[in-house]
């Protein structure tokens, strides 16, 4: 059984003959302690079923399950956690480094003694000095951000986590750095990942399985080695070739 599943989703905006289908009758799954990797061009449906993955969105159709059951926003709260594109989207920038991290979690417990234990535990994780905790976002480097914005993402120990563009914001060689923190997190926590990008290589680093988005369709989902070894769709021998 999956950890998270989409069963033949579909998501429209608009209507009558304004109507356009975001995702049609997408399928995908997520198993526990692994990652599938998102990729597609921009506007190719991806951050819509990550949407519909956290369930931000309801679907318009099919069906969407969390271990095996329909997702229920309410129930999984905090099992799931994001992180986007731009760590400061998640980061309010009145906020000390500390108080950021533990926000999701301060909801959850009143213990400000296991809050505290907490931040300073996930900041030794994702490889911050504890001098960090007492900073403000606009005072790091956009590095230093994204690792605030991971370790604010596990404070809750989710189950499952989607990356939306997580690195690409960065430079490359930051890049790298994040992608080696994001897969030693997640083989110490365990936690499955939906790894969003329009860059393949980045995917290819870090997925399990690999899913080829492109007008709203999957047109290709098959384990990594088996995709970089002989893609099947037109367009998914396309995004290789351009590696």
């Amino acid at each position: 059984m999956s950890l998270l599943e989409l069963d033949t989703v579909t998501v429209r905006f608009g209507h009558g003959a304004r109507t356009v289908h975001a995702l049609r009758e997408v399928s995908l799954a997520v198993e526990e302690g692994q990652t599938l990797g998102l990729v597609g061009e921009s506007g190719s449906g991806k951050s819509t079923a990550a949407s519909v993955a956290l369930g931000l969105r309801a679907p318009d159709a099919g069906e969407v399950r969390f271990d095996g059951r329909p997702l229920r926003r309410r129930r999984t709260a905090g099992e799931m956690q994001a992180v986007l594109q731009h760590p400061m989207w998640a980061l309010n920038p009145r906020m000390t480094v500390a108080a950021s991290i533990a926000e999701p979690l301060s909801v959850r417990t009143r213990d400000r003694a296991e809050v505290r234990a907490r931040v300073a535990e996930l900041l030794e994780q994702v490889s911050l000095e504890p001098a960090i905790a007492e900073r403000r976002p606009h005072e790091l480097s956009g590095g230093q951000r994204q690792r605030v914005a991971i370790a604010r993402a596990l404070i809750t120990r989710p189950r499952f986590i989607v990356f939306d563009e997580a690195v690409s914001a960065l430079d490359v060689s930051v890049q790298a750095q994040v992608l080696q923190l994001v897969r030693r997190l997640q083989a110490e926590h365990g936690f499955g990942a939906l790894f969003i990008s329009h860059d393949l290589a980045v995917v290819r680093y870090l997925a399990d399985r690999i899913c080829v988005m492109r007008a709203g369709e999957v047109v290709e989902d098959a384990p990594t080695e088996a995709f970089v070894a002989g893609p099947t769709h037109p367009y998914s021998r396309s995004l290789l070739e351009e590696l």
